[in-house]
């Protein structure tokens, strides 16, 4: 997969959209008996798991220091993570793509994902727009490309890896 951030401006906030709207693409993938389905969700995996984790790891912490970005958002974006995540491996679990459990399954992932993608937009995104400066919106910019980068060395959106990060967020 081909790291587009990497030739994106370091905005954090552009940075998230950008996976967000590739995320989108994969689900219309996923959807397309056309494609190849199970290299589309290999890819929706791994771009899901990386994202996530850089979030949390580097933008979420960092946002909340800022007075005017809600804590609870922060807070209820990664309840959210850990929902897509477990949708997720429902996905990665649930067999050969075009079954019917595999689609049902698809679905779920669909929901969970698209709500969380909806109101982080509507929520956090808007609220760092408004709230953090540019110059430090690009340094959270360079640190979220460097944690999703590293992420992404590792093929993170395997069933196994999945898991861990699953045991890891309810611990």
């Amino acid at each position: 997969m081909s790291d587009q951030l990497t030739e994106a401006g370091t905005d954090v906030v552009e940075l998230i959209l950008r996976d967000h709207r590739t995320m989108e693409d994969l689900f219309r993938e996923m959807r397309s008996v056309d494609a190849d389905r199970g290299a589309a969700l290999r890819r929706f995996a791994d771009l899901l798991i990386a994202h996530a984790e850089a979030e949390e790891r580097e933008v979420y912490p960092a946002l909340r220091r800022f007075k005017n970005v809600d804590d609870h958002d922060v807070e209820h974006g990664k309840e959210e993570h850990a929902e897509g995540n477990e949708a997720l491996l429902a996905l990665l679990e649930a067999g050969e793509p075009g079954t019917e459990e595999w689609d049902e399954r698809l679905e779920d992932l669909v929901q969970a994902v698209t709500h969380h993608l909806d109101e982080e937009e509507r929520s956090l995104i808007n609220d760092t727009r408004e709230n953090v400066s540019d110059a430090r919106r690009a340094e959270l910019g360079a640190a979220f490309v460097k944690a999703r980068r590293d992420q992404l060395a590792s093929a993170p959106g395997r069933a196994e890896n999945v898991r861990a990060v699953i045991a890891a967020a309810s611990a």
